[in-house]
């Protein structure tokens, strides 16, 4: 995980330190922007995280940093919205344990099937049983 600061200013601050952690604007903007050269991209994505520019990111964009970011283990934005909102700080989850969690999802459901399955034989059973009577 990477190491970053505590608290951040705005929700720009939080993404400039994401996107540090990406490896910079110029990599970032060319990512976001590839038609542009990389250092019109970079100067772009600069912009974009100052409040006092008219350019700014879209949403899906916002959302490219922050899933970039995880993979890096920066949760810097994440955790400024988080904070911001008044949510607890989320916690990642690995894609293994997730793997590992649908799993056991997965076989809990099959196992109440079963036991819904045996339930409807029995009553089957015992609806059949009064029709001989």
């Amino acid at each position: 995980m990477t190491q970053s600061e505590l608290f951040h200013e705005d929700i720009y601050d939080a993404l400039r330190s994401c996107i540090s952690v990406l490896g910079g604007a110029k990599k970032v903007g060319a990512a976001l922007r590839p038609e542009m050269p990389i250092d019109k991209a970079g100067n772009w994505l600069n912009d974009c995280l100052n409040s006092a520019k008219r350019d700014k990111l879209d949403i899906e964009q916002v959302l490219y940093i922050l899933r970039e970011a995880r993979k890096a283990g920066c949760h810097a934005a994440m955790y400024f919205i988080a904070d911001d909102c008044d949510y607890h700080r989320p916690e990642p989850v690995e894609p293994r344990d997730e793997m590992a969690e649908l799993q056991k999802a997965f076989i809990q459901s099959v196992q109440q099937n079963q036991k819904i399955l045996d339930r409807m034989e029995k009553m089957q059973s015992l609806q059949n049983a009064k029709r001989v009577v």
